[in-house]
């Protein structure tokens, strides 16, 4: 509970946090300003990781340079060409000559034309491999790192990451290679046929671009920090609306339709101007290429016409140097463009890569053993634990369970029940102390085999979008479905799943949204009961459903419990009468620690709360009946 306080807490502080940035930048993004957290980080060291995930394509790779070369060089030879034909057919009137020679420029176009095809086949394999790659590790990444990330983040931003941002670098990759390799190709192969044409021609079509290539640089540099800034709105709207739809219950319980509206729209209204000044200075890229190309096919048109006139240049000469003065812009053109998607793509694999690098703050130790059979015997002693340095939860707590026992955890909310659990289980690392079972601390623990020996039952129960029966079985995967089948029935739940449409072959909704909140628990608990763990964690499992439906609940637990080391937190204390041990919490405190009765006897905190829950009726209590 203490963890939700201070998830709540770091939630309002990142709320406004976001919402302070999204006011500054609505006030300056027309004036090109970019948050400071936005800046450039290593583009060069994204490109090179990027680059390592495609090398592994090694034949591709080669095959697709082989065909690039292909393919730009008959590009090259077609205005080289169509000169020669001027001068050598068309002016001496060799019409044999002109029809050879455009068979031949014919089939240079068709085979350029082929090889461009498959070239781009071969790539968009490779360059799809590789996204996989990437997206796979990322998705194990994303496995492998503790609660505590999650808390501290929007999961409708991680859901970005994972989708938006891989696809941009999927764009780039899949087409973006083989075009940027046969731009740079086309252009130094119409740089050196132009040399080798007409030198003093070739001098004044290369003149403008050096203003061309300075152009470009200045708005590449703005139009990078533009996709990264509408890459992170695009993390922050993901987020808002995978949170307003997994919440959709309480936004219309509450009627915060409005306020959820307004939110939407002002994060909607931020991702518009970061986009709007991203796409301005990318659409802006093409049209100066243009402009600078077409002023140089307009110089070079003026001087090979003077050339001619001089006798400095043919008319073939002439006409091969104004295809190749187009087809020079073409490349820079395409760069241009290029350079914006890849602006995009290094926004995105930033953010991919960002997340790649995290450290899983939970890690096996290099000495880790694996743990087989288990007694139970859990001790904590001396634990201090908090969610945030200097903000202690658990104040050195020290308890003993000793095997196949039932260890009652009780006291107000935000006492630090949960955290105790989630320190069992090793969700989180202690502070300090130690937490050991059967007198092996469970940092020497591996652990795939420390949680495969606990079970937990939680109170909000999680049941994904499958069957009824692969949703008992994510106990444990390879079991049988006579062995889910007998896990139903000792958690009671097989009389309610046989009434169902289609049985244990029904298909949950989202959430489990069709069933109701007891027969969630009762799948949760066929789960556990599958697993067959040697200790089990009730984290307030029957806090919120009727009565009758407790009853059912608390036998299917009792089954379960049987001979298991049990952890259960108790929102209703009358559940817990009969454990072996109650530990009676407050302020990350043991205050009290006992048997139900002789709790009572002491009359002291763990009394106040069982007063407080059957005032009024104390009649129906028999050991307070006196009180």
């Amino acid at each position: 509970m203490a963890k939700q306080t201070t998830q709540a807490a770091d939630g309002e502080k990142n709320g406004k946090q976001a919402e302070s940035e999204r006011s500054k930048s609505d006030g300056g993004w027309l004036m090109g300003r970019f948050r400071p957290s936005e800046r450039a980080q290593d583009v060069t060291g994204t490109l090179l990781r990027l680059w390592g995930y495609l090398g592994r394509q090694k034949l591709a790779l080669v095959t697709t340079a082989i065909l690039v070369v292909i393919s730009s060089g008959l590009d090259v030879l077609g205005p080289f060409l169509m000169g020669r034909a001027l001068d050598l057919y068309v002016l001496t009137g060799d019409i044999s000559g002109l029809a050879r020679i455009a068979l031949l420029m014919l089939g240079v176009y068709v085979g350029s034309a082929v090889v461009s095809w498959v070239q781009t086949y071969v790539m968009a394999a490779a360059s799809q491999q590789a996204v996989t790659d990437i997206r796979n590790d990322l998705f194990v990444k994303l496995q492998s790192l503790s609660l505590r990330y999650f808390d501290e983040r929007s999961h409708g931003e991680l859901m970005s990451r994972l989708t938006n941002d891989v696809e941009s670098v999927s764009d780039v990759l899949t087409s973006g290679i083989t075009q940027l390799l046969s731009s740079i190709l086309s252009l130094a192969g119409v740089a050196v046929m132009m040399l080798v044409l007409n030198v003093r021609l070739a001098i004044v079509t290369l003149i403008t671009v050096p203003l061309m290539v300075s152009l470009s640089r200045w708005i590449a540099k703005r139009t990078r920090a533009g996709f990264r800034q509408r890459q992170a709105f695009l993390g922050d709207l993901n987020g808002l609306i995978e949170e307003t739809i997994t919440g959709q219950r309480v936004v219309k319980a509450y009627n915060r339709e409005p306020e959820v509206i307004a939110e939407f729209k002002a994060t909607n209204q931020g991702l518009r101007k970061a986009s709007t000044l991203a796409e301005i200075f990318a659409g802006a890229l093409p049209p100066v290429t243009n402009l600078v190309n077409n002023t140089g096919l307009t110089i070079v048109a003026l001087a090979g016409g003077w050339m001619a006139v001089r006798g400095l240049a043919t008319v073939g000469d002439i006409a091969s140097f104004v295809q190749y003065a187009r087809r020079f812009g073409w490349p820079l053109n395409g760069i241009a463009s290029l350079y914006n998607s890849i602006q995009a793509a290094i926004a995105g694999a930033e953010r991919v890569f960002a997340t790649l690098d995290e450290v899983p703050e939970l890690i096996d130790a290099p000495e880790a053993r694996t743990f087989e059979d288990i007694s139970g015997d859990v001790v904590f002693d001396e634990v201090c634990f908090g969610y945030e340095p200097g903000v202690p939860v658990l104040k050195r707590v020290s308890l003993r369970a000793q095997p196949g026992e039932t260890i009652a955890l009780v006291g107000p909310t935000g006492a630090g029940k949960t955290t105790i659990v989630n320190l069992l289980t090793r969700f989180y690392d202690i502070d300090s102390g130690r937490i050991a079972i059967d007198d092996v601390d469970i940092c020497e623990i591996r652990l795939d085999d420390l949680r495969r020996k606990l079970g937990i039952v939680l109170q909000d129960t999680y049941l994904f979008a499958d069957t009824v029966m692969e949703n008992i079985r994510y106990g444990r995967l390879e079991a049988s479905d006579e062995e889910a089948i007998s896990a139903a029935k000792l958690a009671n739940a097989d009389q309610f799943i046989r009434r169902l449409p289609q049985g244990y072959a029904t298909l949950l909704s989202e959430r489990a949204g069709n069933l109701s909140q007891g027969q969630r628990q009762l799948l949760a608990i066929a789960r556990a009961v599958l697993a067959d763990p040697s200790i089990l964690v009730l984290d307030e499992a029957t806090s919120s459903i009727d009565t009758r439906t407790e009853r059912i609940i608390q036998e299917a637990m009792l089954r379960l419990m049987e001979g298991r080391t049990s952890f259960v937190i108790a929102h209703r204390l009358s559940t817990i009468r009969e454990a072996d041990k109650i530990l009676v919490i407050d302020d990350g405190e043991i205050i009290e620690r006992g048997t139900h009765d002789e709790l009572l006897a002491r009359e002291g905190f763990y009394q106040n709360l069982y007063l407080a829950q059957f005032k009024g009726h104390l009649h129906l209590v028999p050991e307070l009946a006196g009180a």
